[in-house]
């Protein structure tokens, strides 16, 4: 299972751990991904994602997940995700 956000692409960022003495080793940083289940009011079911916790928070500020999945670019989303999005599209 990759380590990417289903809904907003976040992915592993790469950088340095840096010691005391300046010393550099590359290191990578993950994202904080939550297994979450987001409930669509048009569908009426509640759908399960692996998604980073700051999309979590983007999802409540926006108003739900059908308005974030509206506005959401078709290339950051999973195949899961983009399924969905049709499938909201065709319901309204």
């Amino acid at each position: 299972m990759a380590r990417r956000c289903e809904l907003t692409g976040i992915g592993p960022k790469v950088g340095n751990n840096v010691s005391h003495a300046k010393n550099r080793t590359k290191r990578r940083f993950l994202p904080n991904l939550c297994n979450v289940t987001l409930h669509s009011d048009k569908l009426g079911q509640g759908f399960k994602f692996r998604i980073a916790a700051s999309a979590l928070r983007t999802v409540d500020h926006m108003g739900g997940l059908d308005v974030f999945l509206a506005k959401a670019d078709e290339g950051k989303l999973s195949t899961n995700a983009l399924k969905l999005k049709r499938k909201l599209a065709k319901a309204s």
